[in-house]
């Protein structure tokens, strides 16, 4: 429920195999490259290391965080910040 409350809140983040993912499209390859490099420096200041896939213009980001084997608050908030830089 929590869960579920929280990607209300949170748009276009949907549940995935036991992650939240977002799939975010760029004009460019090289528009991907630069917001994974941002997202890299967001995700190393929280010390929460998200799975990201760029595939020429379109950027999959999958959150769980593996200490507690789910999904967590911290992942919530990375992709609040995530999504706040986008």
């Amino acid at each position: 429920d929590e869960i579920s409350t929280a990607l209300t809140a949170s748009a276009g983040w949907t549940l995935e195999a036991g992650q939240i993912t977002k799939t975010y499209e760029f004009p460019s390859y090289l528009a991907g490259v630069t917001f994974v490099s941002a997202i890299a420096h967001l995700a190393e200041a929280m010390d929460h290391h998200p799975d990201l896939d760029l595939r020429y213009r379109k950027l999959r980001v999958a959150l769980n965080t593996h200490d507690v084997g789910g999904i967590s608050p911290l992942d919530f908030e990375l992709a609040r910040r995530i999504d706040a830089i986008r």
